[in-house]
């Protein structure tokens, strides 16, 4: 876009094409102090509202009160890997059951994958694991009839009891409480397992390769592997 050129030309430094006076009637200026009576149009600017005064604190604190960083960042949904289908055979690589074969039924809401062994085959009850800490292999089950709807990530949370401790309590030695299992999850894994153990039977081989450990033994090489 070329650049506007001046009305009023500079001939010579300093000195100007047209003079002051006739520039003042070329660019209309009388016509518009004659529409505001002899004045040019003033805008009146915005009354400034001062904040009420504020008591100061009598006391300032002894330490410096941090402040929380505004976090811009927004929450993702987590992707799952291609490799990781409904009705995978996963083998676990940390925790309680490490080196465990489970079978993957859904991705929760967290990001975390739902998975069970079945509890009565390899002793993996229903769980959620992170997709970082596990291998897909190649193996799949169809389970497309298992209904896996009901279970999201508030059926894992744990009920939370505040205990009010007394002066009695205060010397004496609490005594640590069994966890029990609610008998609703039981049931549930239960049933989880009655639908699952048909379809695992009725591959040859499936319930033994369930059953055993994921190892690596002496010599083997595990980028060669082909799971």
């Amino acid at each position: 876009m070329a650049k506007r050129a001046s009305r009023n030309q500079e001939l010579v430094r300093g000195v100007s094409r047209f003079s002051r006076s006739r520039m003042y009637h070329k660019r209309g200026l009388w016509a518009i102090k004659a529409k505001n009576n002899g004045a040019f149009p003033t805008h009146s600017k915005k009354p400034v509202v001062e904040p009420p005064p504020s008591k100061p604190p009598r006391l300032y604190p002894a330490d410096d009160v941090p402040k929380p960083l505004r976090n811009k960042r927004t929450i993702k949904p987590t992707k799952l890997r291609s490799s990781i289908t409904v009705g995978t055979v996963l083998i676990l690589l940390a925790g309680r059951f490490k080196g465990k074969r489970v079978i993957f039924l859904k991705q929760l809401e967290s990001g975390l994958l739902l998975v069970t062994g079945p509890f009565k085959l390899n002793g993996v009850p229903l769980r959620r694991v992170s997709q970082a800490y596990v291998i897909a292999t190649s193996t799949k089950l169809d389970i497309s009839a298992l209904d896996v709807s009901k279970y999201s990530d508030s059926y894992f949370k744990k009920e939370i009891v505040k205990k009010k401790k007394g002066e009695n309590e205060f010397f004496e030695s609490e005594k640590e409480e069994e966890k029990v299992l609610p008998e609703e999850k039981k049931e549930d894994q239960k049933a989880i397992d009655a639908k699952l153990i048909p379809i695992v039977e009725s591959i040859p081989d499936m319930k033994a390769y369930l059953s055993a450990r994921f190892s690596l033994k002496s010599g083997v090489k595990p980028h060669e592997l082909i799971f």
